[in-house]
């Protein structure tokens, strides 16, 4: 099956690019956030690509005004790869690692855009994600991430957002294999989703960027974890020993504030402040509109919207969220002002930080 992929020296294995290995849940994917300086206005959009499943699906979502407004969209593929596009969501890749352009056309939904995210430094590769379920192989990918700045334009039900200074946010990339699709019909004995905690802090300063990310087992050990600042001159310093502590809110699995101490005089401190995003807007953890799904032959695309009230701790369509908060580093340089968001989701026990049972919520 020969695709325009073909005529560019990307392939990694003797197959053409539509091939991508054996395993059904391969994926590739794109991801990105951005906010406005004073966080009045919030927004992301997803890409992704399940080259075995034969989708491609995509979404973008803004909160404003306490709303978040959702757009989702998806088609089946035919093994093409380069086709940027999902119904109104379109990319461009305008230079590689640098700047990319994300399109949202006019359509029968409240959302438009023409953005264009331009890097601040060069793309952290993130420690391999693997994780086995017993036997199975459960994730096996790996990501990279990016802060960069925002400019163009969105709008909402036609009023129209300036993006101007100040705009920034993050992006990712990550591609591998991690659950998408219909569920297997024979999941292994201890189930696919038991337990599983995640927290991710991107977070822009004047003149650097804060990666700070955590998967942990249920006894505390994390199985992936790194922190590292990178400068806008793209100067890297990692940390190899980074702990945190959290504060929740009352009565729920929400983080009130995270503290993080990175080791050798290094330590962040983060405090919602902005607004709550609900990752399920993405399709993380949808029941409908869940990463791969196949929505039939004929592309498919469907507005939604959550208020503040629906996307409360009790809610399971806000689960998995991303806050903005205000950022304050320390260094050994001095103390640093930002912004950034406290990506979590928290499923399962978590002894050190007091959670236990399937979702129980803190006390």
């Amino acid at each position: 099956m020969l695709t325009k992929g073909d005529d560019f020296p990307l392939h990694q294995t003797p197959d053409p690019i539509a091939f991508a290995g054996s395993d059904r849940n391969f994926y590739d994917r794109y991801f990105f956030n951005g906010y406005a300086p004073d966080g009045s206005v919030f927004f992301a959009a997803a890409m992704g690509f399940y080259p075995q499943l034969g989708i491609v699906d995509g979404a973008f979502c803004v909160v404003v005004d306490g709303v978040q407004h959702i757009l989702h969209a998806s088609r089946r593929s035919a093994g093409e790869r380069f086709d940027l596009t999902v119904g109104p969501v379109g990319l461009a890749i305008e230079a590689p690692l640098e700047r990319i352009a994300l399109t949202v056309t006019a359509n029968d939904g409240l959302l438009a855009g023409e953005l264009i995210f331009t890097g601040r430094h060069f793309p952290i590769e993130e420690p391999r994600f693997v994780r086995r379920n017993g036997t199975r192989l459960f994730m096996d990918y790996t990501r990279m991430t990016q802060n960069g700045h925002w400019s163009g334009w969105l709008s909402v039900g036609g009023r129209r957002i300036e993006l101007g200074t100040g705009w920034t946010g993050t992006r990712d990339r990550s591609w591998g294999i991690r659950p998408v699709g219909a569920a297997e019909s024979q999941p292994p004995p201890a189930g696919n989703f038991a337990q599983f905690f995640w927290l991710w802090t991107p977070c822009n300063f004047a003149d650097r960027s804060l990666f700070f990310h955590s998967n942990d087992d249920g006894d505390g050990t994390p199985w992936n974890r790194r922190a590292v600042i990178v400068a806008d001159n793209g100067v890297e310093r990692h940390f190899d020993a980074a702990s945190f502590a959290p504060t929740w809110e009352a009565g729920t699995r929400r983080l009130a504030r995270l503290d993080v101490d990175l080791g050798v005089g290094g330590a962040l401190s983060l405090a919602p402040s902005g607004p709550l995003f609900a990752m399920s807007g993405l399709g993380y953890t949808h029941p409908v509109w869940g990463h791969g799904f196949d929505h039939g032959a004929d592309p498919v695309v469907a507005h939604d919207a959550l208020t503040v009230e629906e996307r409360r701790w009790a809610n399971p369509l806000a689960m998995h969220v991303q806050a903005l908060v205000t950022a304050e580093l320390t260094d050994g340089t001095g103390t640093h002002r930002g912004v950034g968001v406290l990506e979590q989701l928290f499923v399962g026990p978590h002894a050190p930080t007091g959670l236990a049972g399937l979702m129980d919520p803190v006390a």
